[in-house]
Formats: C-alpha cells, sequence, structure tokens
C-alpha cells in the first residue's frame, strides 16, 4: 500500500489503524472521508510530514500515533485544529526539534511520548503550551540539559520518562513545580552530580530510577523527601560509589530503607582500591573511617 485508503472507510468510522504500509503523505482531504474519526493509528509506515491543516476535518480526534515513521519536521499549528487531543505519540521519527506553535494556547494533551527521536533540549515555551500533561517520555533523545524552571507548568504531571539521554547535572529548581510526579525515570544519563534539595517536595513519589549513571557519591539529605517510594521503588544500581567518608550518608540510609532499594547486589564500590567490589550495603563503620 503506498496511498491512504481513504475512500475504503464508511464514514462513522472512529478507530482506525494502519500499519506496515508504503504511505509516505496524508492529507486533509484524505481524513475528511471519516468525520467521526476519534482514534488514528498509523505506526510503522514511511511518513514523512503532515500538513498544518490535516486534522481540520477531523474535530473529534483523541487519541493520535505516529510510532515508527519518517517524520523530521512538524509545521506550525499541526495540532491546533485537534482541541479534543489527548494521547499523542511521536515515538521513533527523526524529529530533531518541538516547537510551541505546533499547539494552540488550548491544548488538552494529557500524554505525550516523543521518545526515540533526536532532541537536543526542551524548549520551555513549548511546555507552556501543554499544562494538562499526565505523562511525558522523552526517552531515548540526545537532552543535554533541562533549563531550570521549564517544567513549572506541568502541576499535573505524574510520569516523567528522561532515560537513555546525555544529561550530566540538574538544577535544584527543576521538579520543584511537579510535585504530583509518581515516577521519574532518569537511567543511564551521565549524572555525575545532584542538588542537595532537588528531590525536595515530591512527596508522592513512588519511583525514581536513577541507575546507570556517573554518580560517585549523592548529598547529605537527598532520599529524605522520599518518604513515598514503594519497596523496590528506588534504583541507584550500576553507578561507580567512592566509598570514602563521603557515602556515609547512602550507607546510613540503605541500611533503614533497603526495602525500598531495587537491586542494592549491584551496587558496588569502585575506590578507594581496598573495597572495590564490595557492596556498599555490606561496609562497616570502620571501613568508613566513621568517628563517634
Amino acid at each position: 500500500m503506498t496511498e491512504y485508503p481513504s475512500k475504503d472507510f464508511p464514514k462513522d468510522t472512529t478507530y482506525l489503524s494502519i500499519r506496515s504500509t508504503q504511505i509516505t503523505s496524508i492529507s486533509e482531504e484524505d481524513l475528511s472521508s471519516t468525520p467521526l474519526l476519534a482514534t488514528l493509528m498509523l505506526y510503522s509506515n514511511q511518513l514523512q510530514n503532515l500538513s498544518s491543516h490535516l486534522f481540520r476535518n477531523v474535530p473529534h480526534i483523541r487519541n493520535l500515533h505516529l510510532k515508527e515513521n519518517k517524520i523530521s519536521h512538524l509545521p506550525a499549528n499541526v495540532f491546533s485544529h485537534a482541541p479534543l487531543l489527548r494521547d499523542l505519540s511521536l515515538e521513533d521519527n527523526l524529529i530533531e526539534k518541538v516547537e510551541a506553535e505546533w499547539f494552540s494556547n488550548n491544548s488538552n494533551l494529557t500524554s505525550f511520548d516523543i521518545s526515540g527521536n533526536r532532541l537536543t533540549q526542551i524548549p520551555a515555551a513549548f511546555l507552556q503550551k501543554l499544562p494538562h500533561l499526565d505523562y511525558l517520555d522523552f526517552y531515548n533523545n540526545r537532552l543535554e540539559k533541562i533549563s531550570a524552571n521549564s517544567l513549572d507548568p506541568l502541576t499535573k504531571l505524574r510520569w516523567l520518562i528522561l532515560d537513555d539521554n546525555k544529561l550530566d547535572t540538574l538544577n535544584a529548581s527543576t521538579f520543584q513545580s511537579t510535585r504530583n510526579l509518581t515516577v521519574l525515570s532518569l537511567t543511564r544519563n551521565k549524572l555525575n552530580k545532584l542538588p542537595q534539595n532537588l528531590f525536595q517536595g515530591l512527596t508522592k513519589l513512588t519511583e525514581l530510577r536513577l541507575d546507570g549513571n556517573q554518580l560517585s557519591h549523592i548529598p547529605a539529605g537527598l532520599l529524605d523527601p522520599l518518604e513515598s517510594v514503594e519497596e523496590r521503588g528506588l534504583n541507584l544500581m550500576f553507578n561507580p560509589w567512592v566509598c570514602d567518608g563521603k557515602v556515609e550518608y547512602l550507607w546510613r540510609w540503605l541500611q533503614k530503607n533497603k526495602e525500598k532499594v531495587v537491586g542494592p547486589d549491584h551496587m558496588k564500590c569502585t575506590s578507594p582500591p581496598s573495597l572495590v567490589g564490595r557492596l556498599v550495603m555490606s561496609l562497616t563503620e570502620r571501613e568508613l573511617n566513621i568517628q563517634f
């Protein structure tokens, strides 16, 4: 199939899935044949672009999934004719930049997945257009930085996925307004240092994933706000922990909260030489040179 089969569907179609074809484009006229369309799934096709008026004839569209296409750019106002749009997936495309102009000022989007693209930044103006987001997924992009306060508009956000990016640090105020977060995932970045008050106010957090980073220490008090983290809800595996006096806070926290930690047998010392390979939780007060 190389063309969108617009004449093949009944007028009252509300759910449509077209997958694994050679379709490269879709027009406003194509969608006009199904004016009641609410869910459109276009996985694994060859779509390269969308027109700015694509959804003008399908005002009831609520779910749009464009996973695994060839989209590199979207025009201004592309989603402005979809006021009921709640769930949008642009996963595994070739997008290098997100733009605020994609959406109108009254966007009702609650779930946005743009994982597997080529983003290097998240403009604050873009997130300001999405105040109702509940789920946001930036997995497997090229993000190097999250600007301070850029997440502030997302006060309803509960899931934030930032795995497999290139983040090496986070501003202390990054999550100050996302106090409804329940899941925060930062797996396999390049984080080497975290601000002491980074998680302050995240009293609803049940899962926190920091595995596969470059953390050698964490500041005293960092994990104290995480009282709501569930059993095996905290992942700190595969970081290069340095087991000197600065690891005392982490060691004490693990002793008191070991049921909250997943994979403590993968939390090993990388230095000093005498403790290489030792589990952080297994260290003794004498080895940490703790004075009483």
